[in-house]
């Protein structure tokens, strides 16, 4: 069971990008039950409802993160609801097909990058101004091992998760001299929902390339997110910290 720190983000509020399900619903979770105020953004209607039921003080919007606009109206609509945001962490992403880079549609390939790096950008360029107003923000990009090193059959997404580590390392060096710090975590495989999209051949390759010979569970990741996302982790930005059972090279 996670520990509880209680009281941690009273008085803050954060917005949680596909937080209706997997590692960003036990987010919404752990910031909820520590004093935290949460609103989801999440593609599926249905979805935010099921996370409603489970945490019903929850502020949930329908966003399409790769869409700018509807990113800018559910920052303004979420601003408003909230009275601010303080906490941004960007969970949404589509692993895309699991196939050889040559024989990649290209319509697939733009879906993913427009989900999982464009929708990445979106996002934060969406809520830093407001950061900056407000003279505090936490950003937490959530990338993957995939995106240091590069799983094969699975380029769009390895490619994505690398240029969300990238933005991060830029964003947060133009903001190191604010209170407003940006970094990601790469994790490794968890088993969560995102698994429906790939092959089970792609599943027990990642596996095997874990150390500890398990995936990573959804309260394991949350943790980790949960410090960067705290006040507690205040002279650290524009890092990369690594959930991946010992997979991790560098």
């Amino acid at each position: 069971m996670p520990m509880n720190f209680a009281g941690r983000f009273a008085g803050r509020s954060a917005v949680i990008t596909g937080g209706a399900s997997g590692i960003g619903l036990a987010v919404a979770q752990r910031i909820s039950e520590e004093g935290g105020r949460v609103s989801v953004w999440d593609r599926d209607p249905a979805q935010i409802e099921q996370a409603k039921a489970l945490l019903p003080e929850l502020h949930g919007v329908t966003v399409d993160v790769a869409d700018a606009a509807s990113v800018d109206g559910a920052a303004r609509s979420t601003i408003d609801a909230l009275g601010g945001v303080d906490i941004l962490v960007t969970s949404a992403a589509i692993t895309g097909p699991n196939m050889t880079t040559w024989a990649y549609p290209a319509e697939d390939w733009q879906r993913v990058i427009d989900i999982n790096i464009n929708g990445v950008f979106h996002c934060n360029k969406a809520l830093v101004p407001h950061m900056l107003e407000r003279n505090y923000g936490r950003i937490v990009n959530i990338a993957s091992i995939a995106g240091k090193e590069g799983n094969p059959n699975a380029s769009a997404y390895s490619t994505s998760k690398a240029a969300v580590i990238g933005l991060t390392k830029s964003l947060g060096k133009e903001l190191a001299k604010t209170k407003v710090t940006v970094n990601c975590v790469t994790p490794a495989a968890v088993r969560t929902a995102i698994f429906k999209q790939m092959s089970q051949e792609h599943i027990d390759f990642m596996l095997s390339k874990i150390p500890m010979a398990r995936f990573g569970e959804v309260d394991e990741v949350a943790a980790l997110i949960c410090w960067i996302a705290s006040e507690e982790c205040s002279f650290t930005t524009a890092a990369v910290f690594d959930v991946s059972g010992g997979r991790a090279t560098y």
